[in-house]
């Protein structure tokens, strides 16, 4: 029992597999670097005493934090011990049940936060369902292109239609990143099933398409990119964010300024431990920091798809592939939005940024990807004369 409470003490982690062990204790690194670096981003605002929120207590985003970690690890721990099977069974009802509560935040009964209504409000909790969806996308859209030649057109039509719906709500909220991100996962994922061509490049065009057509409506949209061509134009205005961030890297210099004396997280760069933790870090910890930052993130994609390249079964290769694109994928685009590589989005830095959504949905796809890993050794149908066969017994993983 104690171990489901304390969920990084696991004495069953020794027999699990070599790549399993080390997606684990990865994925435990860049958590733990996450919550310092969100406590230097966070302790000066917090201690605040004229933030009502917090009441001056310097420790309040890191104790809400630790809370949402804690049962993230216990969900990420009971999905690396769940067969694929079984979770492939409940994920039309998850994706589901995330496009109702997407589709809810549309309603009066949707909390609106910064100009957006992404929220669903429990009390002091907010959720954001979208954030929820990326795990249940991964595994759904893994099975539907994993098995797409074995299933009738009427199948094909019903999910693609409940993608094009996820996607749409997620736009409407709205949440152009998080779409952009949730259809990039999609397409990856029918990528690499091996679908073919014509269909890959329809529904690119139609995403492009689609994004072109957003940012020529919402007005916000239209103006982050032109701030982004040139933030300097009006540094006080539309550059404001992107322009504080980037002087807040500029400022780390190659070794940093050392931890806790970044001087913009100081009621200067906004979102500081959220959307732009990033340039916290970088001007805490420098370029040297940043390129190990990057090494992390290079190794953990490298070991993920070595994984799903080792693995037989293609439904679990696509859902390796998924979870691996969306942790490392988000944490590089919003390291690009910091940078000025790409214009200012709202995606959180995976394991970094504070918010309770983001870190369960970030630990969930940490679970799916160690228990591909410990199914990486699967049995073997070796076929002995027609109408029978004999299934080897996999090594314990």
């Amino acid at each position: 029992m104690l171990r489901y409470l304390i969920p990084i003490f696991d004495p069953e982690v020794k027999n699990w597999s070599v790549e399993a062990r080390l997606l684990r204790w990865l994925t435990l690194l860049w958590l733990g670097i996450g919550l310092v670096v969100l406590f230097s981003a966070s302790y000066a605002v917090a201690a605040n005493p004229d933030n009502d929120a917090t009441r001056g207590d310097g420790w309040y985003y890191v104790k809400r934090q630790l809370i949402w970690i804690w049962i993230g690890l216990m969900g990420c721990n009971a999905i690396a011990r769940s067969p694929i099977r079984l979770l492939l069974k409940i994920a039309p009802w998850l994706v589901l049940l995330c496009l109702g509560l997407i589709l809810l935040t549309l309603t009066p009964l949707g909390s609106e936060v910064n100009g957006a209504t992404r929220w669903i409000k429990l009390g002091p909790i907010l959720l954001q369902p979208s954030e929820f969806m990326k795990p249940a996308l991964v595994l759904q859209s893994a099975w539907f292109f994993g098995e797409w030649r074995r299933l009738p057109w009427k199948i094909r039509l019903t999910w693609l239609g409940v993608f094009a719906a996820t996607l749409a709500g997620i736009l409407l909220q709205p949440n152009l990143s998080t779409t952009a991100l949730c259809g990039i996962t999609i397409w990856l994922i029918a990528l690499g099933s091996g679908l073919p061509s014509i269909y890959l490049g329809g529904t690119a065009i139609t995403g492009m398409l689609t994004a072109f057509v957003s940012v020529t409506i919402n007005e916000y949209q239209r103006q982050r990119i032109i701030s982004f061509l040139d933030p300097w134009a009006d540094p006080r205005n539309t550059g404001y964010q992107l322009v504080q961030s980037l002087l807040a890297i500029g400022s780390g210099g190659t070794w940093g300024e050392g931890f806790g004396l970044s001087q913009q997280k100081l009621s200067y760069l906004p979102f500081q431990d959220t959307d732009f933790i990033f340039a916290v870090f970088a001007e805490e910890f420098g370029f040297a920091g940043g390129i190990l930052l990057l090494l992390l993130l290079v190794s953990y994609a490298t070991l993920a798809l070595f994984v799903a390249m080792k693995c037989n079964h293609r439904v679990k290769q696509l859902v390796a592939l998924g979870a691996m694109t969306v942790m490392v994928g988000q944490a590089l685009l919003n390291i690009s939005v910091a940078t000025g590589a790409l214009p200012t989005t709202g995606l959180p830095l995976p394991l970094f940024s504070y918010g309770g959504s983001s870190s369960l949905a970030s630990l969930i796809l940490a679970g799916l990807l160690i228990r591909v890993a410990r199914e990486s050794k699967e049995a073997e149908i070796v076929p002995l004369r027609k109408g029978r066969e004999i299934v080897k017994m996999p090594n314990k993983s």
